[in-house]
């Protein structure tokens, strides 16, 4: 099975099957914190955040959200010929904020003519029902992706990154932004200190049960001036070599059903920030890699699905 010559539903394919033409996302900064940030959870951020709050690539100054757009098709333009675009507010929690300011920078993002959707980056504990009722509104003139950082289904992994938030919340978080119409994408880290291939496969099989729409798949990065690079630091934990991640994205999925949406393969880290793993940043050839671990091994998306995991289902969460 494969999907314009690749063996899994890429992002770029997804994009030219609903919109008929080439998408970018465009990131953009909505000025907002976070709960693991401002002493409601945590002051330390996730173990692997920078300060910048996993959005190095958004504005750094918090202009308007038109301009932000503004500028960032700029950067794109030679690219992107039929200039649609994706409005991804990615940085920090981009719900975690009174609904009424979210509701302008959401709105003034889509009011631009070249916007054909919006993306929100944020946590599945800091969705409010008021949060809930502006998304389903947005669903019925747009398109809305919500993105929900898991990283992982294990609890001590979790605790170790501080996460800050129980499986169970994520999956009430997937069942209601499906029950108002979102897309929901479910973020998840391959090679978090202490997992193996088999806990890796653990959490694509759950984010298969829990049908989100979308997966991004994102190779951990030792980040300077994180604690996760200080706990490298003292413990050198073992680091994925390309062929180990490789291997473990393809069998990822494998077990991951046909119609999710493969939203990232790898994943960016800028240069002078990067401590490990180094051989991420050739990305193309980190890219051509996974697609020759593919061909070797005849693998393409879903191939590994049971019937039993295939008839897996969420009950739909209806008390909204």
């Amino acid at each position: 099975m494969f999907w314009n010559d690749k063996p899994y539903y890429s992002l770029n394919y997804y994009y030219k099957e609903k919109f008929n033409t080439k998408v970018y996302k465009l990131a953009l900064n909505g000025g907002m914190t976070c709960p693991n940030r401002d002493g409601l959870i945590d002051t330390r951020g996730c173990i692997f955040c920078s300060a910048g709050g996993s959005g190095e690539f958004t504005p750094s100054r918090l202009l308007p959200v038109s301009e932000q757009l503004k500028e960032a098709k700029k950067l794109v333009a030679h690219k992107n010929p039929d200039g649609k675009y994706i409005a991804y507010f990615q940085a920090y929690t981009n719900t975690y904020a009174p609904v009424a300011y979210l509701r302008r920078i959401y709105y003034e993002a889509l009011s631009d003519p070249d916007v054909v959707g919006i993306s929100i980056a944020t946590r599945p504990d800091c969705i409010s029902d008021e949060v809930y009722k502006l998304l389903s509104e947005m669903c019925q003139k747009t398109v809305v992706y919500v993105e929900l950082g898991l990283q992982t289904i294990h609890e001590d992994t979790a605790a170790f990154i501080r996460r800050g938030y129980s499986l169970d919340v994520f999956d009430i978080a997937v069942a209601r932004l499906k029950a108002v119409g979102v897309n929901v994408v479910a973020h998840m880290i391959i090679g978090l200190p202490g997992e193996d291939k088999s806990m890796i496969l653990d959490t694509a099989a759950h984010l298969a049960k829990c049908r989100v729409d979308g997966v991004k798949l994102q190779l951990l990065h030792i980040l300077k001036n994180t604690d996760l690079a200080l706990v490298y630091e003292k413990e050198h934990f073992h680091i994925l070599s390309l062929k180990e991640y490789c291997d473990i994205i393809v069998s990822v999925i494998e077990n991951l059903p046909p119609d999710i949406v493969i939203h990232r393969l790898t994943g960016d880290g800028k240069r002078d920030m990067l401590i490990e793993p180094l051989w991420s940043l050739d990305k193309k050839n980190v890219l051509n890699t996974i697609l020759k671990t593919f061909r070797e091994r005849e693998a393409y998306q879903g191939k590994m699905l049971t019937e039993r995991r295939a008839s897996w289902i969420l009950p739909p969460y209806t008390n909204l």
